[in-house]
């Protein structure tokens, strides 16, 4: 199956998410930047709505004609979503998106080192090798990329919730890798645990979409 529901272990790498974004969003604000507040949105989607085709895995099973990821069969755009953020803290030096399926508890996208210049990214930003930040494993681990939604069909809960978070640190992340031992999605949320220990988490922002492999 394309979409692996194996027991992870998934405890610590929520754990870490929601470490960050209390102490992000609780927490008070560094000197100076009490006018500031992290927001985003897509072109996209909109928050709370439907995620297009141009999102939705391409996975076509080996040997079949039809994707299991459309109600039509037809392979989706892979594509990941334009993104524009607002309101970041002064004296951030980096950005994080991580683009988590919160019905599956599933990471689709990690992008870290964004500069801290960005004001967003543009659509297909995830590709491999991209240009605007470094990339962790997704948890199809086969691909340091963004890879889209592909819920089961006829599996209750039918739609998914899909969360894109932006997170604006105040230092850029060191993960560890290796040919061997990639990065991947639990190293970045290690990551950010650390980092919010520290106080170098200052924002984070979502945006939810939401998507159905199944016919209504």
């Amino acid at each position: 199956m394309k979409y692996p529901f194996a027991v992870r272990r998934w405890q610590r790498g929520l754990l870490a998410v929601a470490a960050a974004v209390t102490l992000a969003s609780g927490g008070a604000a560094p000197a100076g930047d009490e006018d500031f507040r992290l927001t985003v949105r897509s072109a996209t989607f909109v928050n709370g709505g439907l995620i297009p085709l141009s999102m939705v895995d391409n996975f076509v099973p080996t040997g079949a004609t039809a994707s299991p990821c459309t109600v039509s069969g037809a392979p989706g755009g892979n594509m990941s979503p334009e993104l524009s953020w607002r309101g970041a803290p002064r004296n951030t030096r980096s950005f994080v998106v991580v683009a988590y399926d919160i019905t599956a508890a599933f990471t689709h996208w990690g992008i870290y080192n964004i500069a801290a210049s960005a004001s967003g990214l543009p659509a297909n930003a995830g590709i491999p090798n991209s240009p605007y930040g470094d990339q962790t494993l997704n948890d199809f681990f086969d691909v340091a990329a963004y890879e889209g939604p592909c819920p089961p069909m006829n599996v209750a809960p039918d739609a998914h919730q899909y969360r894109f978070t932006v997170y604006a640190l105040a230092a850029r992340l060191q993960l560890a890798s290796s040919a061997n031992f990639p990065a991947a999605a639990e190293t970045l949320y290690n990551a950010l645990l650390e980092e919010s220990q520290h106080g170098r988490v200052l924002a984070s922002a979502s945006i939810t979409g939401l998507y159905s492999s199944t016919p209504p």
